[in-house]
Parts: C-alpha cells; sequence; structure tokens
C-alpha cells in the first residue's frame, strides 16, 4: 500500500537539490564565520550569499534579514522585541484570534507583562475585517501583527489593506507569511510590511532555520544576550550549513512559484472533485476562492476528527486536525471554534488536507478515493 503525504503545511518534505547543496558544507565548511581567518571567511561569504537571496525573494535590503531557528522564534522575537523596544510609545497591541500559536502564546505573555492586547475576530469566510482593524487602532498601538495565510483554513488575509492602513500609523506592522511565502509574491515595501516571519521547513528545506525581515529603522530588542551575531539582534553561531539548504529551498520555491502554484491547485480541484463524484457529504471551510492553492480545510458530516484520522492513516493517508503543533489534542480547532462557533460540529468534524511536492495526481486521486470508501464505511455504523 502506498503512503500518500498531504499535510505539506505541516511540515514538507526535503528537496533532493537542498540536500545535495547541504552535505558538501558538512565535509569543507566548518569554520565560524565570526572567525577572521580564511575558515572563517569561507563560512561567511556562504552567509552572506544566503542572506541576499532571502532579502531579494522578499524585495528586501539584506541588512533587513535576520536568521533564526524557524517560524516560532521570528514570530516570538517580531513581538518581543518589538513591544519591548517601543513601549515608550504605547503598549497596545493588535493581533487576531485565529494566529498560530506562536503568535498567540507571544501576545498572551506580552499581556502577562503589562501590554494591552485586541485580538480581531475572524468570520465564517475565513477572514478578518480590515474595519475591525481601523477601529481597534489607538494613538498606544505599537504593534500589529496579523498572519499572510491562516494555516488551517489555507485563507489569505487582507495585509495589503492592512498595510496601507498603517502607513501612516506608529504601529509595526508584522506578519507571519510561514504558509504564503513560495506560493504568494511577497514585496515588503510595497506591502507596508515591517516584520515578515519566514520558516525553511516548510518550502522543502531544512528544519531548524527561518528568518524575520525587520525593516530598517524598526527598534527590537534582542530575545538572547551573548555574541553580535545578525546585527546584534541574534545572538549565537550561525547555521551555515542549512542557511545553504534553506537559500537553495528559496531559489528553487522563487524558480517554481507559478508551476507549483497551478498544480496544487489542480490537485486541489481534483481531490474535491473525487469526493463530490463519491457523493461524499462534505463543506470546505472558509471562502474556497480565497485560499491559496495548496490547503484546503474539509468538514464532513457526523464524522469526528479522531476516528477519521486514525483511520485514515490505518490506509496510509496522512492529513491533521489543523496546526501540526497541536497534533495529539483532542480539543477542538481555535481557528474553526472562532469561525462557527464552539457548538458548531465543524470545529470537531473537520480536517485539513494541503498538498505539495509529494504529490501527483495519480496519489491525490487514489487518496481521495480511499477517503471517499472510509466516509461511506463510518457513516454506516
Amino acid at each position: 500500500m502506498e503512503h500518500i503525504y498531504l499535510d505539506h503545511a505541516a511540515t514538507t518534505p526535503v528537496n533532493k537539490q537542498v540536500i545535495d547543496v547541504m552535505y558538501p558544507i558538512y565535509e569543507r565548511v566548518f569554520g565560524n564565520p565570526s572567525s577572521v581567518h580564511s575558515f572563517g571567511r569561507k563560512a561567511r561569504s556562504l552567509l552572506d550569499e544566503a542572506r541576499r537571496v532571502m532579502a531579494n525573494s522578499i524585495h528586501a535590503n539584506e541588512k533587513e534579514i535576520v536568521f533564526t531557528s524557524g517560524g516560532t522564534e521570528a514570530d516570538n522575537l517580531a513581538l518581543i522585541g518589538s513591544a519591548f523596544a517601543n513601549k515608550e510609545k504605547g503598549k497596545h497591541i493588535i493581533t487576531t484570534v485565529q494566529e498560530h500559536h506562536a503568535t498567540l502564546h507571544t501576545a498572551e505573555f506580552l499581556e502577562k507583562s503589562g501590554f494591552n492586547v485586541t485580538y480581531l475576530p475572524v468570520y465564517e469566510n475565513g477572514s478578518i475585517s480590515i474595519d475591525d482593524l481601523r477601529n481597534a487602532l489607538t494613538d498606544e498601538t505599537i504593534l500589529v501583527s496579523i498572519m499572510a495565510v491562516n494555516n488551517e483554513t489555507g485563507v489569505v488575509q487582507p495585509i495589503r489593506e492592512a498595510g496601507k492602513l498603517l502607513k501612516d500609523h506608529q504601529a509595526n506592522f508584522h506578519t507571519d507569511a510561514v504558509q504564503a511565502f513560495g506560493l504568494m509574491q511577497l514585496n515588503v515595501k510595497e506591502l507596508g510590511i515591517d516584520l515578515l516571519t519566514v520558516s525553511s521547513h516548510k518550502i522543502n528545506g531544512p528544519k531548524g532555520i527561518g528568518f524575520l525581515y525587520v525593516a530598517e529603522g524598526v527598534k527590537l530588542n534582542p530575545l538572547q544576550y551573548g555574541g553580535e551575531q545578525e546585527r546584534k539582534r541574534r545572538a549565537g553561531t550561525e547555521n551555515i550549513v542549512s542557511a545553504v539548504g534553506f537559500q537553495k529551498a528559496v531559489e528553487l520555491v522563487e524558480e517554481e512559484r507559478e508551476k507549483r502554484t497551478n498544480l496544487y491547485k489542480q490537485y486541489k480541484s481534483h481531490f474535491l472533485n473525487v469526493l463530490e463524484n463519491k457523493h461524499i457529504d462534505f463543506k470546505v471551510n472558509g471562502n474556497y476562492d480565497g485560499t491559496i492553492p495548496a490547503i484546503v480545510n474539509i468538514s464532513f458530516k457526523g464524522m469526528n476528527v479522531e476516528t477519521l484520522l486514525t483511520n485514515f492513516d490505518l490506509e496510509g493517508i496522512a492529513a491533521s486536525s489543523g496546526s501540526a503543533c497541536t497534533a495529539g489534542s483532542v480539543e477542538p480547532s481555535h481557528v474553526l471554534t472562532e469561525m462557527y462557533g464552539a457548538d458548531n460540529p465543524r470545529t470537531t468534524n473537520s480536517i485539513r488536507f494541503s498538498f505539495g511536492a509529494a504529490n501527483t495526481t495519480e496519489n491525490v486521486e487514489e487518496a481521495a478515493n480511499r477517503i471517499a470508501k472510509i466516509i461511506k464505511r463510518l457513516a454506516s455504523y
């Protein structure tokens, strides 16, 4: 039985070309990039080149890129670093109820640290409202954090409109672009973004590395203390091997964005068509037309998340009930709860399917057929 991976929003398989560029670095480049000798200079040149590629991918300056251990650290650095660096201007922060826990739990920490946080609601279409953001802004607001694409529903959020609204406001604008990067064109200057989060392992790169874009002039306190790496914003010897792998992954998604976008759109459409043709009773959560091609979140009437995921796994299908960071939890999705209400069955009968490099038209169709068979079997009990 072929095992079929439909959970690319959780993590992605590392591209073979990424592995190929990383392996020689393990063998040949071991110098500390802070060292002035030839070994250090070689490591530094590789790090600088990777940083240039990251910057170019979002139309930024290389000095504005801070390498981190991943998306979570980047979100933490953006929120905590920005909040504490600008607290003399005010202590009001705005985010949304549907953010990834890397942002939500950080916002909760900031509340305990004396900051006031407003959580914007999300509606049944899976999106926030710009009017809500406009009404929440005050003269004390110093930071607004809105994800570019929701990781559970795949719904694109109005970050361009938010950037325009905040253009003449003192608040820094942060967006978690982990699910958007590689599938959406992101120009931080045009979008009015001050802080932006990206993670390598979501784009077929290595785990354990990401970056935070910090616009020139944005004040940011570090989270950790030590050396003066990353322009004093993130201490610690840099991860050269992963930076080189991350660079290659970024280069590949930049080259293949249109191809991948069209391919994943076809996968998603074909997947849903098979379910419809098999007469499966389901509904897509959020506005389907407002999602990225790689993600669809489906409510199966009369079903239960735990039962579905267990049966899918037994049939060789990997999917998710939402954020991978809450895997193993039986609690309803916080995103779907905010969209539909705590008592709505969608919060406990919905599955996220996400498409990517591990898929083909054939295995997507096979997965849909197996899922249809499982749903019919469970419905007959």
